[in-house]
This record gives C-alpha cells, structure tokens and sequence, in this order.
C-alpha cells in the first residue's frame, strides 16, 4: 500500500487550488462540497468555474501562482493543464512541505485523490494508485448501485443515539455486537425506508431492553478457507471473519486471507507441520472453546474445507460437548481447487466415473488403506498430504493391480501465484517428486485425468523448444 488512506478535515483552514478550467472544476466542487475555503489562483476562469467562485467560501486571485501563494495551505492542489505551471506548483508545495496534489501527474503527487461514493456523512473512497483511475470510477460504479440512497440518514440516525447507547451498554464487545446486530435488523429497515419516527421508538426499546444488557453467548465458526487462493474464499466465510473476536488459523491459511479479519481482532497462529505442531489438537480444542465460554465468537480457520482431512468434525465434538455453539463453513476442498487451477477435471465420462479423496499421511510410515480397492475402476484418486509416502502409496498401488503407466500429476501450492505442476507415470512418482523438489503443501491425483496435465505439460515443451534457435533445440 503505497498510499496512507485518511480523511481530511478542510472545513477550518484554507486550500489552494491553481487553475480555471474543466480540470479545477472538478477539484472546486469537491473541495466545496467537504466544506473547505478555497484561494483560487488563476488569470481567467471558464463560464462554469467562475459561476462557482461566487460562492462566499472561494477566494478568486485574478493572476499567475506565484510560490508564495502555497504558504499556510491545508493543501495544495494543481489543475491548471499546463505542465510548466503545475510543476512549479509541486514544487513550492513541497518545499513548503505541505501536501501536494497535481491532475493526472501521480509523479508530483504527496497525496492523491479517490474515486468517491458520497452517502454524506459516510463516505467510501477506492484508490488505485494513480495507476488505472478509470478502474477505479467504474468500481465506484458498481458499489454505487449496491448502497440504499437513504444510507447517509441511517449513518447520522445511528450517530444521534451513539452516546446513547455508550451510556447504557458500557462493555465494550456488547456494544460492538448491539450495533451489528442494528445494522442488519428490523430498525435500520425503517430508517432505510424512510420511516424515522418508527425507528426512533423502536431504537429506544433496543437500547433499555434487556436484550442490550444480556451476555451473549460464545460461538465457534470452524470455517474453510480454500486451497490457498483469496478469491476462491466464500461470502459467508468472509462475513464471519469479519466479526470474529479471535481467529486460530493454520499454516496452510495465507496472509492475504488472515488479512480480511477486523484489525482488532486478536489472531492466533495454531499451524502444524510434520513433525512440527505449533499448538497441539489438544490445545487448540482448548483455546477455542476457552475464548468460546468467555463469550467471544471465535473462528477456526482451515487450508481447503475443514470436513475433508482437517479434523473439523474432531473439533465440533469437542466445543459440542461442552455446550459451545458450533457453525461449519464449508471450503473449496484441495482436490477440487487445484485440479481445476491445472485444468484437470476430477471425473470424465467414459474415463474417471467416480474420485476418492484419501490420505498420504501415515504415523509408520504406510497408510492403512484398502489397496485392492483402491486399484480397481474407472476412478481417480485425490491424495492429500502425500509427498513423504508417494513411493509406499505407489508401490501398494502397482501391486494391487494398477498400471505401472497410469498418470500421475503433483499440484504443489494449488490455485497461488507460485503454483507447480509436476506429472509423470506412477511408478516414478518418487523419484520425480525428489528430482522436482517438492515440499510444500501439495495434492496427488493419480488416474487417467491426469494425462491431460500431461499432455499440456508435453505442448508447452514443444513449443518452447519451438522458439529456440535451431541448433540449440536440436
């Protein structure tokens, strides 16, 4: 994040704008409508500009900037079109060290203007850098016919009883939770609606209820997160990030997805690797159903869905017999995420009639599987946590009765911008895993599907080899 996002408070100081047409037109509007005084310098304005400049906040200087001009500015913004002046705009600005904005020249910029959705007093601001405005405009767009049009009266309804409810609901988390539940209840409808007067009887009866005073009940939400890959995060999954009071999430969880959590929620890393548990099944069954008891609404958050090899139903049982109140939020699981980031469809009519999910993961050394049947049929297999028992799950396959041939694809970090795909014949999926160094967390799928993998895998050799001069290809 290059830029700090903040809001300004113009309405006691002065700002600077330079220019007088289309382009401060735009600045002068919207400096006018946060309320700010405004000293205008330019040699004429444009018809509309100046119809503008009557108003009693707008200092009109009828000449050249002169770099005095910038001294005592809240801030300084250039629009005058021509290059020349702008920069030396830029330039007394920040050698005055006052905050800096120049028209479609990011490069001159200390601050920088977003894309805004005004729902007066609430305000969203979406800011590209400077690098694609229009991006950003049509994103404004988009959230623009999302929002209710009364969504400004709601923001200055709820501010009206804000010390209100401070005063009565003095438990910090309590208070968080009245407003949530406000926002999304019946009485936010009636504002939104237009019905104020109801609203504010209703809001009265929120607030001296007991149902405002009550403690609410703790809550576990074990929540998948998917393969690895943000977007592929469900809604719901989202929305219970976002109110939980603390978050135990594991390795395979990445940054950019803890990210989506409230800043201020409290983040507790539980993450296992073999042989390397930083918290124990144990201890983390504990943590949550401690925090859970003590009424916080806590979020177990699980790499792919917690119910296929994430021990999700060990922990429901647990916080379940202890009376704490459990919600599952199912994930993209691994074997559905990465063989569709490479392309591979799991079932394939005439080919792969059915797929099983199995585990690579062995205290010994082998899985205990059924060998014999999973060597038989039209079907692919999904292992998960395979890497350090692929040659044993390969060799048990081969003597069962699976081809020797069948192909084989390793998905190392599926769905994330460093993804791998390594493929091969089963009976040199060892080998080829050890030569291709693979060691982070990646999935095995082992039947006939995987020969696309292949085969994509084969077109793209061909056509590097392609591009090579002649003699280096041969």
């Amino acid at each position: 994040m290059r830029y700090f996002p903040a809001f300004l408070d113009l309405s006691s100081r002065t700002s600077l704008l330079v220019g007088g047409g289309e382009l401060a037109l735009r600045k002068l509007r919207l400096l006018l409508k946060a309320d700010a005084r405004v000293t205008l310098v330019a040699p004429r304005l444009d018809a509309d500009m100046a119809a503008l400049a009557d108003d009693s906040r707008v200092e009109w200087m009828c000449r050249p900037f002169m770099a005095p001009d910038v001294m005592g500015r809240a801030l300084v913004i250039a629009a005058s079109g021509k290059p020349e002046v702008d920069e030396d705009v830029a330039a007394a600005a920040r050698e005055a060290g006052i905050a800096i904005n120049v028209v479609d020249r990011p490069d001159l910029c200390s601050f920088i203007t977003p894309a805004i959705i005004d729902r007066n007093p609430l305000v969203i601001g979406i800011s590209s850098g400077g690098d694609a405005p229009i991006l950003a405009r049509q994103l404004r767009a988009k959230i623009e016919a999302m929002l209710p049009a009364r969504l400004g009266d709601l923001v200055r309804f709820a501010g009206s009883f804000r010390s209100a409810v401070g005063a009565t609901i003095t438990d910090g988390g309590k208070r968080r939770r009245f407003w949530e539940r406000f926002f999304t209840g019946p009485v936010a409808g009636e504002v939104l609606a237009g019905r104020e007067t109801a609203a504010r009887e209703a809001m009265l009866g929120l607030i001296n209820g007991r149902a405002a005073q009550d403690r609410e009940p703790g809550s576990v939400a074990i929540v998948g997160a998917g393969p690895g890959d943000p977007d592929l995060l469900t809604f719901k999954a989202m929305r219970r990030l976002q109110e939980a009071d603390v978050v135990l999430y594991d390795k395979l969880v990445g940054p950019e997805i803890i990210d989506y959590a409230r800043r201020d929620a409290e983040r507790i890393y539980v993450g296992k690797a073999k042989a390397n548990h930083s918290k124990s099944q144990d201890e983390i069954n504990a943590l949550m159903a401690e925090h859970a008891l003590a009424g916080k609404r806590v979020v177990r958050l699980k790499g792919g869905d917690p119910f296929i090899f994430g021990r999700g139903g060990e922990e429901m049982d647990y916080l379940e017999s202890r009376g704490v109140a459990v919600e599952v939020v199912p994930g993209v699981t691994a074997a559905a995420g990465c063989a569709a980031a490479a392309g591979i469809p799991l079932t394939l009519r005439g080919t792969a009639l059915a797929v099983t999910f199995l585990t690579g993961h062995a205290q010994d050394g082998e899985p205990d599987l059924d060998w014999a049947s999973l060597a038989s049929g039209k079907q692919t297999l999904a292992i998960y946590m395979g890497v350090s028992t692929a040659a044993v799950v390969a060799g048990r396959l081969i003597e069962h009765g699976l081809a020797a041939s069948t192909p084989v694809v390793v998905i190392e970090n599926g769905t994330r911008a460093d993804q791998r795909v390594v493929t091969g014949r089963l009976e040199e999926l060892g080998d080829r895993l050890q030569t291709a160094g693979i060691n982070g967390p990646a999935l095995i799928i082992v039947g006939e599907v995987a020969r696309k993998a292949m085969t994509a895998e084969d077109e793209t050799l061909t056509a590097e080899l392609a591009a090579l001069p002649r003699a280096l290809a041969v």
